[in-house]
């Protein structure tokens, strides 16, 4: 083999491992996450502010890159198939017809194959494993290719923008994470073993706050433990000191004339001592709040309303006192049901020795659909926006049920167990196969 075809075969080589650098360029700054490349920026990493400059302005980079591999390809094809396949059309001609075609279509497929490899698929591998790290090493080379191209680029880009405009694409913000997305990635990172099944539990729950209504997390009005100042000094103390709250709404008469709140610590000094106790001298202002307001409107109310203790009262649009909702209601919400927190309140959900589960009906339909791995919607949970398992009972059934009346849906029997007046108050539930 001569000097010249070494030579020739050298230079093919470097123009083949240069395609390879600059589709790894490519895609390394394409695949790159601006939120990661922020924190690395914070972080002291020498260029990721060039690669994030690289990533506002994509035409630029785009149209040096695959300037400079468009002129490489043609580069490797001339030397490929006019110098290389030369000696090897003469070696060809001794042994096989048309031996110039298949020197020339031999060149060709070894060519190609390489550049496949080593110029396209490895590179572009290697960007995918760490896109951030890769972009960075190669920023300051895809900048000084980027100016030398300057005026050719800026064609180029002209004449991509206009296109784009011609046929409609808009320019968007690639690095906006939607929900869906990622929903997705918590789903990869679970099977990737870098996210605990909890820490998936609540991100599903802090998104779903925004989209639940306080009533799914609320004290219902009927279970609200409040103080009558009508009531006597000795029954005040029995209902602060039996119920074991931290806070109580104080009203005349009714819940719906509520004037404040009062917090237990406050009036702790005068119950101990039995001296005389005059609860409106510290009663608090509260958080008033309608009753269709979100979850994390709510939160964000507490947070930025420093004067208010952390209460809200619930009301409907005629002022009345629907419920009330706590930080620690919000917190499990988003945690789950935390031990020691309302421990004077019953169960909401019971396991019984059959296997059955015994449920309030107020337990919070959300909460119900987890706790049974439900994915899909309950019957007309949207259409008659129901938000409790009695609510859901109600819209089943379409009417009050009677008590001990049994119905199935999907998977599972349910029996109302218990009725308080026209309120459902337990359900038993059963999977398909177990006698109720």
């Amino acid at each position: 083999m001569s000097n010249d075809i070494i030579l020739e075969i050298f230079i093919l080589s470097i123009l083949i491992f240069i395609t390879g650098l600059l589709s790894m360029a490519e895609l390394a700054i394409a695949a790159s996450r601006k939120v990661k490349l922020e924190k690395m920026k914070r972080e002291g990493v020498k260029h990721a502010q060039t690669v994030i400059n690289l990533m506002q302005n994509p035409n630029e980079y785009l149209s040096s890159i695959q300037m400079g591999i468009t002129l490489i390809g043609i580069l490797t094809g001339v030397i490929g198939g006019s110098t290389i396949s030369k000696p090897l059309e003469t070696i060809l001609e001794n042994y096989i017809p048309f031996g110039n075609i298949m020197a020339i279509l031999l060149v060709v497929v070894i060519t190609t194959y390489f550049t496949m490899v080593i110029g396209e698929l490895v590179p572009k591998r290697i960007a995918l494993n760490n896109p951030e790290k890769i972009a960075i090493k190669i920023a300051k080379f895809t900048t000084i290719l980027s100016k030398i191209s300057t005026p050719i680029v800026i064609i180029l880009s002209k004449s991509t923008d206009f296109t784009l405009k011609i046929i409609g694409s808009k320019k968007t913000e690639r690095d906006l994470a939607t929900e869906d997305e990622i929903k997705l990635l918590i789903k990869e990172g679970i099977k990737a073993g870098t996210i605990e099944k909890e820490e998936e539990d609540i991100i599903k729950r802090v998104f779903r706050l925004d989209e639940e209504k306080v009533d799914m997390l609320m004290t219902p009005k009927k279970d609200i433990i409040w103080i009558d100042l009508e009531e006597g000094y000795d029954k005040l103390k029995k209902t602060i000191i039996e119920s074991e709250r931290s806070i109580f709404p104080v009203a005349r008469d009714d819940i719906d004339n509520v004037l404040g709140v009062v917090q237990t610590k406050d009036i702790l000094s005068s119950l101990l001592s039995e001296e005389e106790l005059d609860i409106e001298s510290y009663i608090k202002k509260p958080l008033i709040v309608p009753e269709n307001l979100s979850t994390l409107s709510i939160l964000k109310l507490l947070k930025e309303n420093k004067e208010y203790v952390h209460i809200a009262l619930v009301v409907d649009e005629y002022g009345n006192v629907e419920g009330l909702i706590t930080l620690n209601d919000i917190l499990e919400g988003i945690v789950g049901d935390i031990p020691g927190i309302d421990e004077t309140d019953e169960p909401k959900i019971v396991k019984r020795k059959d296997g059955s589960w015994l449920i309030d009906g107020g337990f919070g339909i959300d909460n119900f659909k987890d706790f049974f791995k439900i994915e899909e919607h309950m019957p007309q949970e949207h259409e008659d926006g129901y938000t409790t398992l009695a609510g859901f009972i109600l819209s089943y059934l379409e009417r009050l049920p009677e008590l001990g009346e049994t119905f199935s849906w999907n998977n599972f029997k349910f029996e109302v167990v218990d009725m308080d007046g026209h309120i459902i108050d337990k359900v038993l539930i059963k999977e398909n196969g177990q006698q109720l």
